[in-house]
């Protein structure tokens, strides 16, 4: 299959992308930004790249100048230049990348022409996990002074390190050195987002945001990567998965409008046959007793699926919790809504508070999930963040009044391209595995898991895609609508599973992160069917290797190609479902024709 759009749910091609080699060095360069830095095969940095972002934190793609390459005295040298726009300003940058024998150079020189609104511009550098988390690393700060430390193994709510002059350390056989110039740097765990990287930037995160460039003001940054072999260091623990885990439980979420069309179309659902329905109750968006009446009205017609409660609360001094939790419980009474669990978030939370903020004016949770004990005594509870990890990483939920925890996943807040959405994946199991270090034994529910934003908890809204682009925090990605979103949605349970997951939800039902296009079902939908079949069974094997997701039980076995070549015998972003030695592929379908 070649077809775009059957692939990616959009005729916009994937941006260009142009390999480079010199020496032992080999990269990609796209979208301006030097890609899996690899020497003699290692990888020993993720990326490099000059980024501008906007007030919402949303990337300003760049304009991209012709590309100037010389060779001279064993040095590769590249010139690049990159104009970044917002429509009242410019910022003009040219990229400098110098490769030679054991040193990778880049350099920016840029000048503004207007005010330059942006919450950051400058050298993002990231670290690769896999081999490094957990690993010794030496920082140099801005003073001189030295500190011998390792990467979180864990994942660090907070920044890691501050102050960064250089990063040293030692991983997969090979010992590297980034030094940094023009700025103050500092590292965020970007797992805590579903990257697969630790993220060195510049402008540390106390300092105000958005701010002005003025008109004519000029920006010198740097960062010289340095390598050389040393001794294989011991590899990090791997991420630890449960004894015994079973497949998970299918959700989809529903909004209360979903909700009233699903009571008028219930056969709907068949497509996927999900067993459980993730019901969002917006209490700070309107009454909630008008949504309330809706999930109602949609189990009336479909009283074999169990409805699950996500209720977002005012908690803003209008009520104390315990009174507003206890109106939205009679709603529930007088609606006759039988909900088999009620998940509690205050809506506030559902923002980001990032370092150096105050904190949202917020009763504390352990009053919230009190009072929803007190107001729901005899469903299971949840806590936790209807955003993502992150906000639940710097706010715990108190487990002692919670029966589960429950987070959101989204692949696009940092980049969008292909392959960091896919690459996304390898950071699943940091992710539930740190979760199990809060949670312990706790339920743990993920979702909603879709590779679009929801909502956007570091900006006022989500970022518009009118064109059906590859773009960062939108809330419409096009990928869902193609072979692509059903690989991805396989390649995401095979990640979750060892770790016992018991309720995910992959999509909503309608919408732009649904299960139906203008021509009837997605190919997502197929996918989610055949997870959705297996739910409950204990999980024999899981995981993702070489390009290939795979998901197996006693009698059945799902497996995924997540690339777009032909691998292992499946197709770009195809997948087959056998059950012993029977094999049902979905090649009838179209999408996954070779």
């Amino acid at each position: 299959m070649t077809d775009p759009v059957a692939l990616y749910g959009t005729a916009v091609p994937p941006a260009p992308a142009t390999e480079l080699c010199h020496g032992e060095v080999t990269l990609t360069l796209q979208e301006g930004a030097l890609r899996h830095i690899r020497v003699g095969g290692t990888e020993i940095i993720r990326s490099v790249a000059f980024l501008a972002r906007d007030r919402d934190w949303g990337t300003i793609a760049p304009e991209i100048g012709a590309l100037e390459r010389h060779e001279e005295d064993g040095t590769l040298r590249l010139v690049l230049p990159l104009r970044f726009d917002t429509g009242s300003a410019r910022l003009d940058v040219s990229l400098q990348v110098q490769i030679a024998d054991g040193r990778l150079c880049v350099a920016a020189e840029g000048r503004t022409h207007g005010d330059f609104e942006t919450n950051r511009a400058g050298f993002t550098v990231l670290h690769p996990i896999e081999g490094v988390a957990g690993c010794p690393v030496r920082v140099t700060h801005g003073d001189g002074r030295i500190e011998d430390s390792r990467f979180p193994e864990l994942i660090a709510p907070w920044q890691p390190f501050m102050d960064i002059a250089a990063l040293e350390h030692e991983a997969n056989g090979m010992r590297v050195r980034c030094a940094f110039a023009g700025d103050t740097f500092e590292m965020e765990d970007q797992r805590q987002w579903g990257d697969a990287s630790y993220k060195t930037y510049n402008r540390p995160l106390a300092l105000p945001w958005p701010y002005i460039l003025g008109d004519g003001a000029a920006l010198v940054q740097s960062c010289e990567i340095t390598w050389k072999p040393a001794p294989i260091s011991a590899p990090a623990r791997p991420a630890s998965a449960a004894q015994t885990a079973l497949v998970p439980q299918t959700a989809l979420v529903l909004t209360a409008e979903d909700a009233r069309r699903l009571a008028r179309q219930p056969e709907d659902l068949d497509v996927v046959g999900p067993q459980r329905l993730l019901c969002h109750v917006d209490a700070a968006a309107g009454p909630a007793a008008p949504q309330i009446a809706a999930f109602a009205e949609a189990q009336a017609a479909l009283p074999g699926i169990l409805f699950d409660l996500e209720l977002i609360c005012r908690f803003d001094g209008s009520q104390s919790p315990g009174e507003e939790l206890a109106a939205h419980a009679a709603a529930v009474r007088d609606s006759a809504l039988a909900p088999a669990s009620v998940f509690v978030c205050p809506s506030v939370d559902r923002q980001s508070t990032p370092p150096g903020s105050d904190w949202p004016d917020c009763p504390p949770l352990e009053e919230i999930h009190a009072a929803a004990a007190r107001a729901f005594p005899d469903l299971p509870r949840g806590g936790g963040m209807a955003s993502l990890f992150t906000e639940l990483n710097r706010k715990r939920p108190p487990l002692g009044h919670l029966d589960f925890v429950s987070h959101a996943l989204c692949s696009i807040v940092h980049a969008a391209d292909d392959g960091h959405v896919m690459e996304t994946l390898e950071t699943i199991p940091h992710i539930a595995r740190s979760m199990r270090e809060i949670i312990g034994g706790c339920g743990y529910r993920i979702g909603p898991a879709t590779i679009a934003m929801r909502q956007n908890p570091y900006g006022s809204r989500t970022i518009p895609n009118p064109e059906g682009g590859r773009v960062c925090m939108t809330d419409d990605d096009p990928r869902h609508r193609g072979a692509f979103g059903a690989a991805y949605a396989l390649g995401l349970v095979a990640a979750l599973a060892p770790f016992d997951i018991a309720v995910w939800t992959p999509a909503a039902l309608y919408g732009p992160r649904g299960l139906f296009g203008d021509n009837g079902p997605l190919p997502l939908a197929d996918a989610l069917r055949a997870v959705s079949d297996l739910a409950g069974k204990p999980v024999r094997e899981a995981g993702i290797a070489d390009g290939i997701a795979t998901l197996a039980t006693d009698d059945a076995r799902l497996s995924a190609n997540l690339t777009p070549a032909i691998n292992n015998g499946l197709p770009r972003y195809g997948w087959h479902l056998s059950r012993g030695a029977e094999i049902e592929t979905r090649a009838q379908r179209g999408y996954l024709s070779g």
